[in-house]
């Protein structure tokens, strides 16, 4: 009964002083998070403009310009080269390997259509 009597004791201080340490810390801690979110980049239309990536969907009938950016080369590019984009493509956007499959068959549609 003694031993049961300490147990409960000390686990009701260990509560105690953990209240303690987490009401101590919340202001500190309110001040970081607002901090944080105040610090965070807006995602206004001005910073999706200047963004690195493709701005549209794909075209109804690919063309030699559509399939260069997708496999990331230049229309001109040797068959060597977009062989070897192609294959880093795919490496990435495989089905088998959790890509998507309309991805990985607009890759392959880009492949055919350079390789001519």
């Amino acid at each position: 009964m003694a031993t049961s009597m300490i147990v409960a004791g000390l686990g009701l201080a260990v509560v105690g002083f953990g209240t303690r340490y987490v009401l101590r810390t919340m202001p500190t801690l309110g001040k970081k998070m607002a901090e944080a979110v105040s610090n965070m980049p807006k995602l206004d239309g001005k910073a999706l403009t200047n963004s690195k990536y493709y701005k549209g969907g794909f075209e109804p009938k690919m063309t030699k310009r559509e399939a260069a950016l997708v496999l990331n080369v230049t229309p001109n590019a040797s068959q060597q080269r977009v062989r070897a984009a192609y294959k880093k493509m795919m490496l990435m956007n495989h089905p088998d390997r959790g890509g998507s499959p309309y991805i990985s068959s607009k890759l392959s549609e880009a492949k055919d259509l350079l390789d001519k």
